[in-house]
Formats: C-alpha cells, sequence, structure tokens
C-alpha cells in the first residue's frame, strides 16, 4: 500500500523493530511448573518466523505469590536457560523479543500463590474466588524490587524488551483503582498516594534497564465500569508513567474481577469455559451465575480507538494500540492516526503468519480471520490457548454455542 507505515522500522527506546507489529501479551497458558516449554517456543518462534516486529511471552510473574495459574510463568533464575531458548529462535527469525512481568495480586488461591493472596486492601475476590490480605509496606518495597529483578532476569535470557503490566485489574492496578484501593495510609486515598507503588516499581525497572533494554507499559485507560479508574485518572497514570522514563505504553482497559470482557469484547462462551474447568464447584458455580459475573460488552473493530486517540494528543512517547485489530485496513488507520506500533493476540492464534500474509496481499481487507468468539479465551484458563478453528474434535455442544456467538 502506497505510504504504508506498517512495515518500516521504529524505535521503542534503546530497541529498533523491523516494523510496526508487536504480538501482545495474550496469555498462552503454555508452562508446566510454572516454566517454559517447548510448546511456548514452538509457538512464539511460529509468531517470529510469521513476520511480527516483536512477540511478546505473556504474564511473567515477578515472585511466587504473584501467580493466578501452574500453567504460567514466574521468573527466577531455574528458568533462564529455558527462556534463552525461545528468545534465541525469536531472533533467529529476525524478531525482537519481549516478556510481560507482573504481579496478579488477589486473582489468585493459596494453593498456587502458596500463601493467602495479597493485595492493596483485604477482602474477598468472589472471581479466584478467595479471602484476600492487604499488603503491609515491607512488602510492597519487597514486590517493588522483584520488578527490577525480573528485568535483570530477562536480560540474562536474552530479552530485548519487558512489557510492566499495570493494568486489567492485576496488583498495580489494584492499588491505582479506587474500587480496590481504599487504604488509609500513603499508598492510598488521593490518585498521588495510589500511583506510589506504581512509581516505586517503575524506579526499580528502569534502573534495571539501564538504557540497554525497552520498557513498555500495559495501562488502563478506564477500568470499563462505575467506581473504577475513568478516563481523567487514566491520563494522569499515563502522564506518570512518562515522568518515569517508560519507552512507550500500551493503552488498554478493563478489569479481570469487574468488567473482564471489556478488556477483550463480546461474549464470553460460558459452556466452553465451564467445559475445560477441572474444579466441579467451581465448574458449577459457574454455570449457574457465569452470565451474571461475565456479562458481555459489544465487539467493534477498533473498541479502544476513541479513547486512546485523547491519549495520543497528551502524550509524547511512543503508544502502542491494541484491542480490535482485525485486518489490514484497520492496522493502517491506527499508524495513520499517529500511534507508532500495533499489538494484536487474538489474530496471531490461528495465523501466526499474519503479517507476512498482509505483506504479500497489499490489501486494506487482508483479514487475520478472527471470529472473536473467545474461544480461546475461555479454554486458556485451563488448558493451552488455541482457536477453535484448530480444533478438529470439538464437542457438539460446543460447537453449536460458538455457533450463536456473533
Amino acid at each position: 500500500m502506497e505510504n504504508s507505515l506498517l512495515f518500516t522500522p521504529a524505535k521503542i527506546g534503546p530497541l529498533t523493530l523491523r516494523n510496526r507489529t508487536i504480538r501482545s501479551a495474550a496469555f498462552e497458558s503454555m508452562c508446566e511448573n510454572n516454566s517454559p516449554t517447548r510448546m511456548l517456543e514452538d509457538y512464539h518462534t511460529s509468531v517470529a518466523a510469521g513476520g511480527i516486529g516483536m512477540t511478546t511471552l505473556a504474564y511473567a510473574s515477578v515472585t511466587r505469590n504473584g501467580l493466578s495459574f501452574k500453567r504460567q510463568l514466574w521468573m527466577r533464575e531455574e528458568i533462564v536457560p529455558g527462556l534463552r531458548k525461545i528468545t534465541d529462535a525469536i531472533h533467529s527469525h529476525g524478531a525482537a523479543a519481549s516478556i510481560q512481568i507482573g504481579h496478579c495480586g488477589n486473582m489468585s488461591k493459596k494453593s498456587v500463590a502458596g500463601q493467602l493472596p495479597i493485595s492493596a486492601c483485604s477482602g474477598l475476590n468472589i472471581y479466584s474466588p478467595t479471602f484476600v490480605r492487604g499488603m503491609k509496606p515491607r512488602e510492597i518495597e519487597e514486590i517493588a524490587r522483584a520488578f527490577g529483578h525480573a528485568v535483570n532476569l530477562a536480560r540474562e535470557a536474552g530479552f530485548d524488551a519487558v512489557e510492566v503490566h499495570a493494568g486489567h485489574g492485576y496488583l498495580l492496578s489494584q492499588f491505582l483503582s479506587p474500587y480496590t484501593n481504599h487504604r488509609k495510609d500513603m499508598y492510598g486515598g488521593s490518585l498521588e498516594n495510589r500511583m506510589r507503588f506504581m512509581k516505586m516499581a517503575m524506579n526499580e525497572v528502569m534502573e534495571a534497564a539501564r538504557g540497554d533494554m525497552a520498557v513498555l507499559v500495559k495501562t488502563n485507560m478506564r477500568d470499563g465500569f462505575k467506581g473504577g479508574i475513568e478516563l481523567d485518572e487514566g491520563m494522569e497514570i499515563a502522564k506518570e508513567l512518562e515522568r518515569c522514563g517508560a519507552h512507550a505504553l500500551v493503552l488498554s482497559g478493563g478489569f479481570v474481577s469487574r468488567a473482564p470482557m471489556y478488556v477483550m469484547r463480546g461474549q464470553m462462551p460460558i459452556k466452553t469455559l465451564t467445559h475445560y474447568m477441572d474444579i466441579p464447584w467451581l465448574k458449577l458455580g459457574v454455570k449457574m451465575a457465569g452470565r451474571m459475573m461475565i456479562p458481555s460488552v459489544p465487539f467493534k473493530e477498533c473498541y479502544f480507538l476513541e479513547d486512546a486517540l485523547k491519549f495520543r494528543r497528551e502524550l509524547k512517547l511512543p503508544l502502542v494500540y491494541v484491542g480490535g485489530i482485525v485486518n489490514r485496513g484497520n492496522i493502517e488507520t491506527v499508524l495513520n492516526s499517529g500511534f507508532e506500533f500495533v499489538q494484536m493476540g487474538r489474530a496471531l492464534i490461528t495465523q501466526p503468519d499474519f503479517v507476512n500474509r498482509m505483506r504479500e496481499c497489499d490489501d486494506p481487507s487482508c483479514s487475520s480471520g478472527c471470529e472473536h468468539k473467545n474461544y480461546c479465551i475461555a479454554r486458556m484458563y485451563t488448558i493451552d490457548m488455541k482457536c477453535h478453528k484448530d480444533v478438529p474434535d470439538l464437542p457438539d455442544k460446543l460447537r453449536r454455542e460458538l455457533d450463536r456467538i456473533k
């Protein structure tokens, strides 16, 4: 396409990507014992070979108590050799390698976290479900330092970049949001206080990055429900991250424990979700209350773009657009609107070579083929991420459910 930015190189801090595409940190659920596997390597290698500018390994916890799932990465010295195999494979295909680092906070359970889950405040998280303990100041300092340690491990493992997860209702977000943060000390109350933990973590991250690793931050523009962060506070958080030295922001929204489909849009296939669950009482509870707990949010293409454009006008650093990218025309629209990069997750599940296909077809209608039925999301909490199109033995009851989702 004439004057297209898509296949031009661009920088994120010290890192130059070969094009404007990034595989988003969509959870793969491809680990065993919180360690990388050949399955995880094969998937990210296929995305790198498929032409992506940078691919991001998802949702690596900076500590054990930050884990949500057994099939999730936990950053520690013993997994560095396994991660190095993955980054070497990614680099061999000309792509950059990034890893998302974070802490799930209250989105866990004792059997996974190794302790009672922690958060900004004590309480009950009905989505896990579990009781949660508010963090002590020394624990906040320890977790902030753990973010920096995770960056050092990422460098040792060969990553070019890290993406700090400060959105979607995970731990940093739990401190930022007035919905989950009711603290009366220096970490609660005003937005300045609620940002204190985030700034501590970012100071550790930027110091560890040492100018030779790119640092991206995923941040919420809105939490997606009344009583959470709205656009004005989301903007102030983004400006603070810019002042902290972040090299790029990934603009997102939504809250896993309150507005999960605001993140992904569309409908959660409840029968599919419960089909793969292995905890009988949880399966029963989701069958009974799933529609109420996970309400649908209508899908539309580029669904975050209207809000993201407001951030583009206020910020100077590179911005990464994510949300509702389904074809090349969408990508061109986003890039021509002033965003330096686009992130894609679901579009690269069934077609990891989507970027190469766009290069070959040079047509705005060139599509990833993703139908946004969210089967991949429904199954990834229990088994590996996969598109329903790639499951030939899909049970009839699940196929019928997916057929009804538009």
